[in-house]
């Protein structure tokens, strides 16, 4: 009994499989291209992307030179998005903005290709060329469509990317800062304040610079250290004028009285 409800199920299965697929392969392999175009925007309305693009990319040549052809190029490209495959939705939504400019559609595909590129970018740690992408097509769409209602998410991702840029410009500061390459650490803490001049993280940023610049002093040759310590000297000045009350006060204190009198017995040497 259990054997023959078994090879009932087998075989309603196998009966079944043909007809769960049958829709998508017979409109593909025998719809009209009209057909094949309905159902390639049923598709993508589901959010069934692979079958959607299967189906824009095989009626694309129908509708060459044809009115049609804008919207079809515009969710073909759409279909690439939705499958997550973002280098080639930009690629295909700048085309689109190339090849129609005056289309009532170029603002939504002028954004697309920059949160295309947004989309993309990785995690701080790595290597962030997609994010900088992303930064200069919003700015771009931004340039472009001034009065846009999308402006303002525009604006906000800008605000992403720039934030995730400067945690890894912090984090490689850091880093040479632990690998005790104080100059290293040095010059990148200040190219960072210099990127990112309204960054919240400047107190500590030029906490560790005063420090780094100290220990860069302190770990030099001698004919250097009179250089480096008024250079400390200089760091920790500019910190203790601009945070007048903070945790780092008395260690950069330290560091601004130290470096004085070491500038003093280097040069009186």
């Amino acid at each position: 009994m259990i054997k023959k409800l078994l090879f009932i199920l087998i075989g309603t299965i196998v009966l079944l499989a043909p007809s769960c697929k049958s829709e998508f392969e017979t409109i593909r392999s025998q719809g009209s291209a009209e057909e094949r175009l309905t159902m390639a925007r049923e598709y993508l309305e589901k959010e069934e992307c692979y079958k959607a693009q299967t189906l824009f990319e095989s009626v694309i040549g129908a509708y060459r030179g044809l009115p049609e052809q804008e919207g079809i190029y515009f969710d073909y490209a759409q279909s690439h998005f939705c499958q997550g495959s973002y280098l080639t939705s930009a690629h295909y939504f700048n085309n689109f903005a190339t090849t129609y400019p005056n289309s009532n559609k170029r603002e939504e595909a002028d954004y697309m290709v920059a949160f295309s590129y947004y989309s993309l970018s990785p995690d701080y740690k790595l290597e962030q060329t997609y994010t900088q992408k992303a930064i200069n097509q919003f700015q771009l769409f931004i340039n472009t469509h001034p009065n846009s209602d999308r402006v303002a998410d525009a604006n906000k991702h800008i605000d992403d990317c720039r934030e995730k840029l400067e945690q890894k410009a912090f984090a490689e500061g850091k880093l040479y800062y632990d690998l005790k390459q104080f100059e290293a650490a040095t010059v990148s803490f200040k190219n960072l304040l210099k990127d990112f001049p309204e960054t919240p993280n400047a107190e500590r940023v030029r906490y560790l610079i005063a420090k780094a610049g100290y220990k860069w002093a302190e770990n030099s040759i001698l004919i250097k250290q009179a250089e480096r310590y008024t250079m400390a000297n200089s760091d920790a000045e500019t910190f203790l004028a601009r945070h007048t009350s903070s945790q780092y006060t008395r260690e950069v204190k330290f560091i601004l009285n130290d470096s004085s009198n070491k500038v003093k017995e280097l040069t009186n040497e």
